[in-house]
């Protein structure tokens, strides 16, 4: 109206209509530019709000996450102090606690592992004798508690063909082991130096990425070590088995050390692979020995004897010279 009042009042000879046209066109744009005034303010409010909302939302995540997280460390401290407990259904339940922790938040998993690993390097006697040397009970409830960290370690780490599982690391360094099993699992880095290891343990078919150390370690068990895979170094240097010792199938992809190890028991090395030279120096067969490799391998063998009253394969072109005690020292 305010347009079409205008232009009467300068242009007095301009048809009424035409005015009341241009006055309506005129009112409607203005009405139009307001409407979307209108319209932006609210989208911008909205913008405003949906970002407050969206702030308070991960304000209010992040303390759920921060009291998820205290929760957390109360019941990890709580279940490491139980495995100091003197009941050792108290000490398993601290475990599995423990256990089910690693499995809800995968963050606390390697260090649940290094848990459970420093309690199985706890002193342990498994074959406790008296001054007269007669064999002595054992306590079978504490061994029943170390069997358990044993499984949970087992159940905590990836299957062997989970190709996008973290490595985890295992520190067993002087621990006692019996029964332990990680057969199929994989692993970062493991060390076993001067663990002893008693009836039957098994790592068969599993996967080390790391470097892996059996230095010094005395197995007077079955050593199941076949169709594992050795990305990093394979160390069993000063190792000692008194049974049977298997590493059929097994592949060594890095550096090897077998120096001084003794086998009392039978061994096979059957279809192994080994893509740097085998250290046999000072490596001592007593049961005899497979070493019908799946292929050809460089070996150094000095001070490398077998037993000549027992079976044993070795490479083409090895020879084997008698030696007055029985033994054969090996020439590769």
């Amino acid at each position: 109206m305010l347009v079409a009042g205008w232009l009467f009042v300068f242009d007095p000879g301009a048809p009424k209509s035409e005015a009341i046209k241009t006055g309506g066109l005129a009112g409607g744009s203005l009405v139009a530019l307001y409407a979307l005034w209108l319209n932006d303010r609210r989208r911008r409010t909205d913008e405003e709000r949906q970002k407050i909302e969206v702030a308070r939302q991960k304000l209010e995540d992040a303390r759920a996450e921060h009291d998820r997280s205290r929760v957390a460390d109360e019941r990890f401290a709580r279940s490491v102090e139980l495995l100091g407990h003197d009941a050792e259904q108290v000490r398993v339940g601290a475990m599995h606690a423990l256990g089910g922790l690693a499995r809800s938040r995968v963050e606390y998993t390697q260090t649940v592992l290094d848990v459970l690993c420093a309690y199985l390097r706890r002193p342990f006697d498994g074959r406790p004798r008296d001054a007269d040397g007669k064999p002595k009970t054992r306590d079978e409830r504490e061994l029943e508690v170390r069997l358990t960290a044993q499984r949970l370690i087992a159940d905590l780490l990836p299957r062997a063909d989970d190709a996008d599982a973290p490595h985890y690391n295992l520190d067993l360094t002087r621990a006692y082991l019996e029964y332990f099993d990680l057969s199929r699992r994989q692993v970062g880095q493991l060390l076993l130096r001067s663990a002893v290891l008693e009836e039957s343990n098994s790592f068969h078919h599993t996967v080390i990425h790391g470097d892996a150390y059996f230095t010094r370690t005395n197995s007077e068990g079955r050593l199941h070590l076949h169709h594992m895979v050795f990305h990093g170094g394979a160390w069993f240097s000063g190792l000692t088995c008194t049974k049977t010792t298997d590493y059929t199938d097994t592949k060594f992809l890095g550096p090897n050390k077998f120096a001084e190890a003794a086998f009392t028991g039978r061994v096979s090395f059957e279809g192994c692979e080994f893509a740097e030279p085998i250290d046999f120096q000072n490596t001592r067969f007593s049961a005899g020995v497979n070493l019908d490799l799946g292929k050809p391998a460089v070996a150094r063998t000095y001070g490398m004897y077998v037993s000549l009253d027992h079976e044993n394969t070795l490479p083409d072109g090895w020879v084997v010279e008698r030696r007055t005690d029985g033994t054969g020292l090996v020439r590769s």
